[in-house]
């Protein structure tokens, strides 16, 4: 079977930068640098771009471009006994897209509430009891599902389904040439009104404003690592994947730069956008920037809606906001439900009809379990093992097999192959020793707090059937499907005698 190809390099561009942007992006980057030292955060985050993102980016580029496969055929033509690892990663897509989704649908319900601000004044109570109608609930009692939930929830899947199933280049280099101009173009209105209203300046002042003092902390490294790490979509079989079906002659080097600094520079657009709109709330509220600035859920649907309330024209304002979220929601749900479609047609070398159908089948269905009273409580858990777990633990695992257990310089060799211009040994440095060496301290950091204080006040049998069950049941079944694999030279033996 003919491996499909982007049609053009501007088409992979925008759907490896659709695929990093997401609303973590939005709602993560900047708590995180206000968190941090402000402007002064920017140091240790470029710092991190440079050592670990850029270097990540590159080899997952070059190894995706050079075995021609999903994660599980790349890391098994490596060398057969890591194709658990491939699947692994498949399998921590899977996870984060049945509950991303969720997310995605929140989105969109707002959209729709948005021109008539129809959340009210109160809007926490609306958030938390109208709309999410969260109750006595916990993790693993959901409660019945609701439907004004399902049935966005239904659109967002819809809207992948059709992009994944028509194929690279007529459905996700389509849509990603349509949904990141329009996103980039949503952001810089919204930017270009907000920022010019009263307080947003000093908004603008919290966020940049440095404190030198922070980069003593290794805290805050460790914070600008770690964000580097979410947001690029390495390391849980995305970028191999969309690399796969790279033509022979591909600038690698290039595409993975670019598809950064985009990345990163949009993270820096966002803080700039929700900052001025937390300092005009701010001062239309009378207090002051610290008291409004929240982050992630919070911030996206109780937050922003409170400010939304305060804009002028907030008919237009909101509806373009929650636009914004909802298409880098979409946009970064299809590329991870494609790593997910792609493994899938490599292993069972079935159609990307059969494939996308039964994934985005199959993801609907789990995806109910989040439509639910306790969905929230679900999402939040396996988020968080998901997040800084799985997807670090294997980010890690994959930087020691490239720098260790094989020969990076190969790697290094192709990408420079062909590559307009050359990587030197700055890569393999980082590869091999600083982004494990700052992982490595990141996941154990990560594990013994986990171990030690639990999260967010769950029971301790929730965490470990809906934390510690579901990361240990993706490596097990990783191991499993390794171990009744063929190895790879083995099927390309088999695939050249029936060609």
């Amino acid at each position: 079977m003919k491996r499909e190809q982007w049609g053009s390099r501007a088409g992979f561009v925008l759907a490896a930068v659709g695929s990093a942007i997401g609303l973590g992006n939005i709602w993560r980057f900047p708590y995180m640098a206000y968190e941090n030292g402000g402007g002064a955060f920017f140091i240790p985050y470029l710092f991190a771009m440079l050592t670990a993102g850029i270097p990540f980016m590159i080899m997952e580029f070059g190894m995706g471009h050079k075995f021609r496969g999903s994660a599980p055929v790349v890391f098994s033509k490596l060398n057969t006994k890591y194709e658990w690892l491939g699947w692994f990663q498949v399998g921590i897509a899977a996870t984060i897209a049945v509950y991303y989704v969720a997310v995605i649908g929140w989105a969109f319900s707002y959209f729709g509430f948005s021109f008539t601000q129809s959340w009210g004044t109160d809007t926490n109570a609306f958030f938390f009891g109208e709309y999410l109608k969260l109750g006595d609930n916990s993790p693993s009692n959901l409660g019945g599902i609701q439907w004004h939930i399902a049935l966005p929830l239904a659109l967002a899947w819809a809207i992948t389904f059709a992009a994944v199933f028509t194929g690279v280049k007529g459905g996700i280099e389509r849509a990603s040439k349509i949904m990141m101009p329009l996103l980039f173009i949503m952001i810089l209105l919204l930017i270009g009104r907000v920022a010019f209203l009263p307080g947003a300046v000093d908004g603008l002042n919290y966020l940049f404003t440095p404190d030198f003092s922070k980069l003593g902390d290794a805290k805050v490294w460790s914070a600008a690592y770690g964000q580097i790490f979410f947001t690029l979509s390495v390391g849980f079989a995305i970028m191999l994947a969309y690399s796969s079906y790279l033509p022979s002659k591909s600038d690698v080097n290039n595409n993975a730069c670019m598809t950064v600094l985009i990345n990163c520079g949009f993270s820096m657009m966002a803080g700039v956008l929700i900052f001025s709109i937390l300092g005009y709330m701010a001062q239309e509220q009378g207090k002051a920037v610290t008291e409004v600035v929240s982050a992630g859920v919070g911030l996206a649907f109780v937050t922003l809606p409170q400010a939304i309330n305060l804009l002028p024209a907030p008919y237009i304002l909101g509806p373009l906001l929650f636009l914004s979220l909802a298409v880098a929601g979409v946009s970064s749900h299809i590329s991870i439900i494609e790593a997910v479609t792609s493994a899938i047609i490599d292993k069972l070398n079935v159609s990307r009809k059969v494939a996308a159908s039964v994934v985005c089948g199959v993801g609907l269905v789990v995806s109910m379990a989040f439509a639910t009273n306790g969905g929230l409580l679900l999402l939040d858990l396996v988020d968080y093992f998901m997040n800084n777990v799985a997807l670090l633990a294997s980010c890690l695992v994959e930087l020691v097999i490239i720098g260790w257990l094989i020969k990076t310089s190969d790697i290094r060799a192709h990408v420079n192959s062909v590559s307009e211009f050359s990587v030197g040994i700055w890569l393999e440095i980082c590869v091999r020793f600083l982004s494990p060496l700052m992982l490595a301290w990141i996941v154990s950091t990560n594990l013994l707090n986990t171990f030690k204080n639990g999260y967010g006040g769950y029971e301790q049998s929730d965490l470990l059937l809906l934390g510690w069950g579901v990361t240990a049941a993706l490596l097990i079944v990783g191991i499993v499907v390794n171990a009744t694999s063929r190895p790879a030279k083995e099927t390309a033996q088999v695939e050249e005698a029936n060609a």
